[in-house]
């Protein structure tokens, strides 16, 4: 291809490259629009992923609690039935002393005793009648035994009743705390819920910005592949011209040097004075002015 014909298509590639460049950085510009986009929702999923996991962990500490409370209600719960069957064994035993309860009341009996003792201390006795008196002082005091232990039993039920009272407050309290702590577990549950389900949106849309993202960056590579196609021509081309014009210089050289050499021997035939490049010329070829 002659030079003129190389240099138009030079120019017509550079012009042709200058253009694909244009379009290229244009798709470019897209695509870091679509990565900026996509980026953007990457980083609000990211912030969602990591209120999601504060939130979890929330909740599941309520639940532990909950738990917690649930032991502590049933435990409660134990332990009323157990003082509930503590309770009724009592009563079978104040039932049984019932049954073997004086008919006398308790002052009755230790008024007598009272008495008893005092005649014993103050009145003196026979052998046999101090004998009688602290026989009918042990007697009393069986029936005394009868009153205190159905006394003692009736303290325990009252004291049992209370105890089953203040557990059972407890065990309303831990089902009211149970309650509330549930409820609050499942409001941070519905709300991490609706923060899962804004993270799958956030997510699907990032993909989609994703997918732009790709699908613009394939545009860009016919583009890139004529570009690097057009810049290897145009680098033959202009390797190709450079060769010519070297070799073009050479010719021109070469005429010049057989022009000088033509001009050196006429010279040299009419004994004309050569100069130095002329001797030169002719000295390279082995010829001598002695020749």
């Amino acid at each position: 291809m002659p030079e003129p014909q190389k240099a138009e298509g030079i120019e017509e590639s550079t012009k042709r490259l200058s253009m694909l460049k244009e379009q290229k950085n244009k798709i470019n510009r897209e695509a870091e629009e679509w990565a900026g986009k996509r980026n953007k929702l990457d980083e609000q999923f990211k912030s969602l992923r990591a209120e999601i996991f504060e939130l979890k962990n929330k909740r599941d500490k309520l639940n532990d609690e909950v738990k917690e409370l649930k032991q502590l209600r049933e435990k409660a719960k134990t332990e009323i039935h157990g003082k509930i069957e503590e309770i009724k064994n009592l009563h079978l035993e104040v039932d049984a002393l019932i049954k073997k309860k004086p008919s006398r009341s308790l002052q009755s009996l230790q008024k007598e005793v009272e008495d008893i003792d005092w005649k014993i201390q103050t009145i003196p006795q026979s052998l046999e009648e101090e004998k009688e008196l602290v026989e009918r002082v042990r007697q009393l005091e069986t029936q005394l035994n009868i009153h205190k232990k159905l006394e003692q039993l009736k303290k325990k039920i009252r004291d049992l009743r209370a105890e089953i009272k203040a557990v059972e407050a407890q065990a309303k309290l831990c089902h009211e705390k149970i309650i509330q702590t549930e409820k609050m577990s499942q409001g941070i549950h519905e709300k991490m819920l609706a923060k899962v389900d804004e993270s799958k949106r956030l997510k699907v849309e990032a993909d989609d910005f994703h997918k732009l993202f790709l699908q613009t960056k394939e545009k860009a590579k016919p583009l890139q592949e004529e570009m690097i196609e057009i810049s290897n021509r145009v680098k033959r081309l202009k390797d190709e011209i450079v060769k010519e014009e070297e070799r073009e210089k050479r010719k021109s050289q070469e005429a010049l040097r057989e022009k000088l050499e033509k001009q050196a021997r006429e010279k040299l035939k009419r004994g004309e004075k050569l100069t130095w490049e002329e001797f030169q010329l002719l000295a390279e070829k082995g010829i001598t002015t002695q020749d």
